[in-house]
């Protein structure tokens, strides 16, 4: 059967054990999966790629068949999935089912999919089309980040944002913890603060740079920083955002401490690390240990206290605190 994703809230989706969520909005797919599934979930929740699981899926799914003591329900989550996955879904629905749902993701699907009319036609199974966003349907998400943190943004500057991120709430997202980490020094944002912001993607992105950073790959820094002629205002930004992704990664590697298990760590940190970044965060912890770490972020608070008392020099003193390490 089919449900739309805004109904969702007037659903009893504790009925169903099989979901797929189809379309091109991936941003809007993963809200749905946090808010409806596994916020404050406490089972077990493991994700694969299509390929993975359908090499690895009789044992997959007698693991998880098999009653837990210690985690009785269970999400899995199967990503970029086509109608290759149809005969294998047909084998799990002859078997027993309890407490285990199956979430899958992939992009758009012809009306001719087997995948999709699987989901369509069975009364026990839900499909859920996903839609590209548009400046309506990004605006509130907008004003609620703005609102949220008592931002001072014209409405030039919103519309500004509003067209660099070309309908995508994953582009939205990532441009708004720009301009949060920026506002945790200014809660003024002039129009020229958000296109400078805005427009760093257009060479190499801050978070680029702080994760090359963080994965000890000093060629790719030096590039990064040789090739951008970054200001005073990105400057701040840049320390901003290794802080708050180091903070992250201290408390990663804190967690893993305990259950010396990176991959879970990794997938069940929230807010969630998408699936493009986490190599790179695991690369990272690698990287570093616990002392090690610590002592940078203390480092790392230091540099913007002596930046912004030197405001003129505020390049060379973040180049040369990158570069040495």
């Amino acid at each position: 059967m089919i449900f739309k994703n805004f109904e969702l809230g007037n659903k009893n989706l504790k009925e169903f054990n099989f979901f797929l969520l189809y379309g091109k909005n991936d941003g809007l797919k993963n809200e749905i999966i946090e808010k409806y599934f596994t916020k404050n979930f406490k089972g077990e929740l493991n994700k694969y790629e299509e390929a993975e699981f359908l090499v690895n899926n009789d044992n997959i799914m007698e693991e998880f068949l098999n009653k837990s003591l210690f985690s009785t329900e269970k999400i899995i989550i199967i990503s970029r999935s086509s109608d290759k996955l149809v005969n294998t879904l047909e084998k799990i629905l002859e078997r027993s089912l309890t407490d285990l749902k199956i979430i899958i993701k992939t992009g758009i699907l012809e009306k001719k999919s087997k995948l999709r009319s699987l989901f369509e036609k069975s009364v026990s199974m839900v499909a859920i089309p996903f839609y590209d966003d548009d400046s309506r349907s990004l605006l509130p998400i907008l004003h609620e980040f703005i609102n949220k943190h008592k931002l001072k943004i014209s409405r030039e500057s919103i519309n500004l944002i509003l067209d660099r991120v070309s309908g995508n709430r994953e582009n939205l997202k990532i441009e708004l913890q720009k301009i949060f980490n920026y506002s945790l020094t200014n809660k003024n944002l002039t129009f020229e603060t958000i296109k400078k912001l805005t427009n760093l993607a257009e060479n190499y992105g801050v978070g680029e740079l702080v994760d090359e950073y963080l994965s000890g790959n000093t060629k790719n820094v030096t590039k990064i920083l040789n090739e951008n002629n970054y200001s005073d205002d990105d400057c701040i930004l840049i320390l901003r955002t290794l802080l708050i992704k180091s903070k992250r990664l201290l408390k990663i590697l804190e967690t893993n401490k305990q259950i010396n298990n990176i991959d879970k760590v990794i997938m069940n940190t929230k807010p969630p690390i998408f699936w493009k970044e986490r190599d790179y965060v695991k690369k990272q912890a690698n990287n570093w240990d616990l002392r090690k770490l610590k002592n940078k972020i203390y480092e790392i608070n230091e540099i913007e206290t002596l930046i912004k008392t030197n405001s003129k020099n505020s390049l060379n003193i973040l180049s040369d605190f990158i570069i040495s390490y």
